[in-house]
């Protein structure tokens, strides 16, 4: 919060507790501890306290102190949540199985799954018509860069695990993966070829996978689906990771408008945490919020690789 100082919040301060030594704080920011945790609130005319502290078992947290702080109308929220709701993502190093079971979110409805799937029939109806012009022209220039194949087919892990076959432009050389082993792309890709790297920066190489949504394997928003060799071993090395896949995958999702192309553990881990931030809020509401991005995003070539 120190580094980052998101708009409209003042950092007033770190209050020390006995059990918990306060590393990587600047002693300035340390609030002194010769008043009480609710004297500190009422001088420094504190709204709402964070608790950041991992372990809150063995009597770490004075709840009776922080209960009296909450009855006197100051708001007192964990670490995930404020972190969640400051940066659009939630935390993995700070996650628990009893936030995601007992905290509000990560529900799937049967209302919201028949609300989102009538959405993406909708769109699609109407999408698919208006790219056709866009894709006949995108075949014959692939056609002309590289010859066949025109579309691509790559199997991905879909919803609750189920595999299924996306359907993209090709732009990538054709022997962009000779020895059978998945790579991910990285920036400047040498394989990647002239017309691919077009597609890339503008998505049109996504716009095959309307067929996708219209059979039911993806929706247009929501967390983007990976080959099974990559959710294999990102499943093993980062928590959680699995939740993603309560949810279809989709054409666009709330880590590609907040986030860049995940090509390594490090930066699939960030982008798990935008993804479990859309599972656990996903609405209708967000849902338009994230198209509304996607077109900016498209606009200005973010985020491909």
């Amino acid at each position: 919060l120190d580094v980052t100082n998101p708009s409209g919040l003042e950092l007033a301060g770190f209050y020390p507790l006995e059990q918990v030594p306060a590393r990587s704080i600047a002693a300035s920011r340390i609030v002194s501890n010769h008043l009480t945790l609710e004297e500190t609130v009422k001088h420094l005319s504190v709204d709402e306290i964070i608790v950041a502290v991992r372990e809150q078992r063995g009597g770490v947290l004075p709840l009776r102190a922080l209960l009296e702080c909450r009855l006197s109308g100051t708001q007192i929220t964990d670490l995930p949540r404020f972190f969640e709701r400051v940066h659009g993502r939630v935390p993995i190093d700070s996650l628990k199985a009893s936030w995601l079971i007992y905290g509000k979110g990560f529900r799937q409805t049967w209302l919201r799954g028949f609300m989102k799937r009538g959405f993406d029939i909708i769109v699609t109806a109407v999408l698919l018509p208006i790219t056709l012009p866009i894709m006949i022209v995108m075949a014959f220039l692939i056609s002309l860069d590289g010859g066949a194949p025109i579309i691509y087919r790559q199997e991905r892990v879909g919803y609750r695990g189920q595999r299924f076959t996306l359907l993209k432009f090709r732009s990538m050389t054709k022997d962009a993966e000779k020895d059978g082993q998945a790579f991910w792309a990285s920036i400047n890709d040498a394989r990647i070829t002239t017309v691919g790297r077009f597609m890339r920066r503008t998505r049109i190489d996504e716009l095959p996978q309307l067929i996708n949504v219209l059979r039911g394997e993806m929706s247009f928003v929501g967390p983007r689906p990976e080959r099974p060799p990559f959710v294999a071993t990102l499943t093993e090395k980062i928590p959680f990771y699995a939740i993603r896949h309560s949810v279809k995958p989709g054409l666009t999702g709330w880590a590609q408008v907040r986030y860049t192309y995940g090509g390594n553990i490090e930066e699939s881990v960030k982008k798990l945490e935008y993804d479990l931030y859309y599972v656990k809020n996903n609405s209708l509401l967000l849902d338009l919020l994230i198209l509304l991005r996607t077109v900016r995003v498209v606009l200005l070539g973010e985020g491909s690789r």
